[in-house]
């Protein structure tokens, strides 16, 4: 650049200088919310605020000048530095407008920000390049680190030794400093005196630093890829405003990392990169901070109130997926989990629903654990053979740079208040596989690892998919002989489902088509009733989880009833006992339907279909060479219920209701027991009134 060309530079700065000072004067007279800059200006001079963003929105209605637009967002630093300026001219002349006393501009403490205008897209961290250096961008990806906060050098003061003359050096625009040693006053300078020069941390200026680690979302990554990730430097009141696993859109400049001391001399001409920070939003990532949506509330009412809501938000998720109602059915009701609740003692009891997978290979396993990760807001999806424990819970990183340790949230810690899918369970080291136990019934992270000790939160439902361990399940071994799993572990499973593929000649039938149909229209065959998007759910599930359902006084013996018979049952068969877990589990999923139900209150039939699904999680789970699996239909089924019921009542009248009550919960569903009626009276077995509120044997 020639002498000549550098001075119009500059003259085209002081007239960008002039422009931006009449365009923000102009622009608050026009404004109708009352000259908003102006106003945040007086906020700052109040010290009521200490922050002013410049929305570049407002600087292209006024100005309509895209090619001024495009000179800010290309060449951001140096227009930021313009901008500040222009602020800082701005308080000097408001102040002498109200009569107060100018101060020094060192020692006003203001920070100048810009908020890009809405026409720049959200880029993908893989598609920053060496030409996006200097702009100002938008990214969104998801916090893998935080820092700890600092304060950062502003402005630093001095006072001489010999002349008491003070020293104020402005940093703020730099990157480097090196400390001076001898005072350069007229008065040390003229009586060749050589004054020390202390340092006063009171009359310095700092500010709050701090740094972030932002990884790209899973989704962005091509597969057989590494995850990218690029360091943010906040500073101010953009501090401590993200945690690890939060997702966030992240505006800033992207400037290369300026190397400190010799490390330039070693490592070339290489420099990383980084974003300075001028805007941060987190993204709606929990099932409570999820943005309302007026259109999809009348639909949510409706359905809450109709008789099918249960099964047709169930067949919802991933309907590509063949058959899998009971499963679909639990992982609705772990998406909406239970109350949390914390007791007078400090004592808390998890309300988040743990599911496990178990079954024959090429079962949709995979497939179902996606799809939860994906109706999730917080779902996160990894594979027990590649992640290790601090990759569950949390790693212990050290700082390049300043050596300091600080931690990396891992896949537990980051689908917190969210849903962890853990796929290859059966594969993960015993080591790796210890850190889960913490977190599927405490729900937090204990870390006590280089100097650093502490708890994190890890409020996360756990949905894990695990193979046989011989191939295929073997039906005459018991569980634990096909799941290489210990028994603590799969006690804090609520509910456990053994998928097994047999082959029947109706329900191939049924698979092939369907997935035919899938392959050939790529979408799921029409069903009985309509299904919704994933959208739809997120915003049904966020409003179900607003209520807290209780369980009332007259239902608890109905519980302790079925509870004290399933320890019983399995005490006198050759079967796994049921434990205590197993009783919260039913309440659990009580909850989780009251919820559905937009209702305070568990009702009766709550807590039948909860049996039902927990018994049907225990049928699936005792299968013993003795009684070679659960191949009885389930009609056959529900007639042994009915007899055992008159056997046990010695009558042979009972209540319909009573009866349907019971099958329920021994894992009938409704289609099953209506059937097996059905099919019985044909027969001349049975008898059923025309009310259908009796039965009794022919």
């Amino acid at each position: 650049m020639t002498t000549r060309d550098y001075h119009v530079e500059q003259l085209d700065d002081e007239r960008i200088l002039e422009n931006f000072l009449t365009c923000f004067r102009d622009l608050d007279k026009s404004n109708t919310d009352q000259c908003k800059y102006v106003l945040r200006l007086r906020s700052i001079i109040a010290g009521t605020a200490r922050t002013i963003v410049i929305e570049l929105d407002d600087l292209r209605i006024f100005s309509k000048n895209e090619a001024l637009l495009l000179r800010v967002t290309d060449n951001a630093s140096r227009y930021l530095s313009i901008i500040h300026k222009i602020t800082e001219r701005l308080i000097v002349e408001l102040e002498r407008e109200s009569g107060s006393t100018s101060s020094d501009h060192l020692m006003r403490w203001h920070e100048t920000r810009l908020l890009p205008p809405s026409t720049v897209q959200t880029l993908p961290l893989r598609r920053l390049k060496a030409a996006n250096i200097g702009h100002l961008v938008k990214l969104r990806g998801i916090v893998i680190r935080v820092s700890d906060v600092k304060p950062l050098a502003k402005v630093l003061a001095y006072t001489c030794e010999s002349c008491g003359h003070k020293l104020y050096y402005d940093l703020s625009r730099k990157t480097e400093f090196l400390p001076p040693s001898t005072c350069e006053s007229e008065y040390c300078t003229n009586n060749n005196t050589v004054g020390l020069l202390y340092h006063h941390s009171r009359a310095s200026k700092f500010v709050k630093y701090q740094e972030l680690r932002i990884q790209e979302l899973p989704s962005q990554v091509p597969v057989g890829n590494v995850p990218r990730s690029i360091t943010v430097q906040c500073r101010g009141e953009l501090t401590r405003h993200c945690t690890p696993g939060d997702t966030v859109f992240v505006c800033g400049i992207f400037l290369p990392q300026s190397p400190g001391g010799n490390k330039g001399a070693t490592t070339g001409l290489e420099s990383d990169t980084f974003l300075d920070a001028t805007h941060i939003t987190k993204e709606k990532q929990s099932f409570w901070e999820l943005d309302k949506d007026s259109n999809a509330e009348n639909r949510i009412d409706m359905l809450a109130n109709s008789q099918n809501a249960y099964s047709r938000l169930s067949q919802s998720i991933a309907p590509e997926i063949f058959g899998h109602e009971d499963v679909k059915k639990a992982l609705l009701l772990q998406l909406v989990g239970g109350a949390f609740r914390t007791l007078d003692d400090g004592v808390n009891l998890r309300g988040d629903i743990n599911v496990c997978l178990m079954g024959d290979p090429g079962v949709a396993k995979s497939q179902l654990l996606k799809a939860i990760a994906a109706i999730s807001p917080r779902g996160v999806y990894t594979t027990g053979k590649g992640s290790s424990d601090v990759g569950l819970t949390a790693a212990v990183v050290r700082d390049a740079v300043t050596s300091d340790t600080s931690l990396e949230g891992g896949a537990l810690v980051l689908a917190d208040c969210g849903v962890c899918c853990i796929d290859e369970f059966d594969k993960m080291d015993e080591y790796d596989r210890t850190a889960i136990h913490e977190v599927m019934e405490q729900q937090t992270v204990s870390i006590a690892k280089a100097g650093i000790t502490t708890t994190l939160n890890a409020r996360t439902a756990v949905l894990a998919a695990a193979n046989p361990l011989y191939g295929r399940y073997v039906r005459n071994k018991t569980l634990a002989e096909n799941v290489n799993l210990p028994t603590s572990l799969l006690s804090r499973f609520d509910l456990m489902f053994i998928l097994l593929d047999r082959p029947e000649i109706q329900a191939d039938v049924a698979l092939a088509r369907h997935v035919t149909h899938v392959h050939s229209f790529l979408t799921n065959p029409k069903l009985k009733c309509d299904t919704f998007d994933a959208t739809f759910l997120r915003h049904y599930i966020a409003q179900a989880r607003q209520f807290v359902p209780f369980l009332p006084a007259d239902l608890c013996n109905s519980v302790v009833e079925t509870y004290v018979s399933w320890r019983q049952s399995s005490a006198t068969s050759n079967q796994r006992s049921a434990t205590p877990r197993q009783l919260l589990s039913i309440l659990r999923l009580s909850q989780a339907l009251s919820r559905l139900r937009f209702d305070e209150k568990v009702n009766q039939e709550d807590i039948n279909e909860a049996c039902r699904l927990a018994t049907l999680s225990q049928a699936w789970t005792n299968l013993e060479r003795s009684t070679g699996g659960i191949t009885v239909d389930g009609k056959s089924r529900a007639f042994s219920i009915l007899c055992d019921f008159a056997s046990k009542a010695a009558t042979i009248v009972f209540s319909y209701q009573e009866i349907m009550s019971v099958a329920v919960k021994h894992a009938i569903r409704e289609d099953e027991f209506l059937a097996m009626l059905e099919e019985y009276e044909e027969l001349g077995v049975i008898h059923v009134d025309l009310d259908r509120t009796r039965i009794h044997f022919s």
